[in-house]
């Protein structure tokens, strides 16, 4: 008789993740899946308009590993506004050798915040300036808190300065932040992020870009992981024309989705020049070289994400 699934609940998996590196699981899945170490298939999902929102599903394996995963995660971005989060999920782990399901992780989508959060991490630790003043973000809601906090393990800066499309939003975000010990100024606009920011992380799900070439000046790196479906852009594609180094998570995901399918629809951008974020992890690819050099990680989730800190969840450490 195959055994009953564990459940893992909300409480139990925030426990577990005080023992868990997830920056360094996250790092290992890039390099897994850029050295073809990986199975992941295109993801699913569900597009909302009224109200807005979306749904993910995204499943694969690495090789030599106990388990593959699939993982729903959902996006409904009005919810803060009635008292809700916009984010959900869970994720299912099964036995690679047999079929038979596992654990039932509820995370209510905590994971893949996690996941996702850490991989900016690990796109700074390779591609931001050694030295970091002012961490530019746009957005304000839980991708923008944790993707700061994240940062800290790789380019420390408790400086924050934050646009929001809606002001209070940002000033919610801010006095928020500063009751985690950040120093935290609300911008006018997005230009002035990047006037005042060599590192800036976009965070939202906008179909309309926020930040455009002209705006960028040397020597900043960009993080883009909130345009993570065909119709969503964060960066304009001219903003890929003044770039010296553009990474992603996936070549293949990346060209049919988000920022670099924009860019390449415009033809601002060439795939043969863009690496993935697991060659510079392996030293195949470089990383950045140059103060003055302007590089972008577009992210757009994978899978291999979800397995790696699904399966460090399960195992109990990393």
């Amino acid at each position: 008789m195959t055994p009953s699934a564990r459940l893992f609940s909300p409480e139990e998996i925030r426990s577990r993740l005080t023992a868990i590196n997830p920056v360094v699981c996250v790092e290992e899945a890039f390099r897994a899946f850029s050295a073809g170490d990986a199975i992941v298939p295109a993801p699913g999902e569900l597009i909302f308009d009224n109200p807005p929102g979306d749904v993910h599903i995204k499943y694969g394996y690495i090789g030599g590993g106990e388990f593959y995963v699939v993982k729903i995660a959902s996006g409904f971005y009005e919810n803060p506004r009635h008292g809700l989060p916009s984010s959900n999920g869970l994720m299912l782990a099964f036995e690679r050798q047999t079929g038979a399901l596992a654990a039932i992780l509820d995370d209510r989508g905590h994971l893949t915040d996690i996941r996702t959060a850490a991989a900016g991490a690990v796109a700074a630790k390779y591609l931001a300036p050694a030295e970091v003043d002012t961490i530019g973000v746009i957005g304000t809601g839980m991708q923008a808190e944790l993707q700061v906090k994240f940062l800290q393990t790789v380019r420390p800066c408790k400086n924050v300065l934050v646009w929001g499309r809606r002001k209070e939003g940002a000033e919610a975000y801010a006095e928020k932040m500063r009751q985690d010990g950040y120093s935290v100024t609300v911008a006018g606009s997005v230009e002035e992020v990047a006037e005042r920011c060599r590192i800036i992380v976009t965070t939202t799900p906008s179909i309309v870009p926020h930040l455009h070439g002209a705006m960028i000046r040397k020597g900043t790196h960009i993080t883009a992981m909130g345009a993570d479906t065909p119709e969503k852009r964060e960066l304009h594609a001219d903003v890929f024309s003044a770039a010296d180094m553009v990474v992603v998570d996936s070549r293949v995901q990346g060209s049919l989705r988000g920022d670099l399918k924009g860019a390449l629809d415009a033809g601002t951008v060439d795939i043969g020049r863009v690496s993935e974020l697991g060659q510079i992890i392996a030293g195949d690819a470089k990383a950045r070289s140059g103060a003055d050099q302007v590089t972008i990680a577009s992210l757009t989730g994978l899978a291999v994400q979800d397995v790696a800190i699904a399966s460090a969840v399960i195992a109990g450490d990393a």
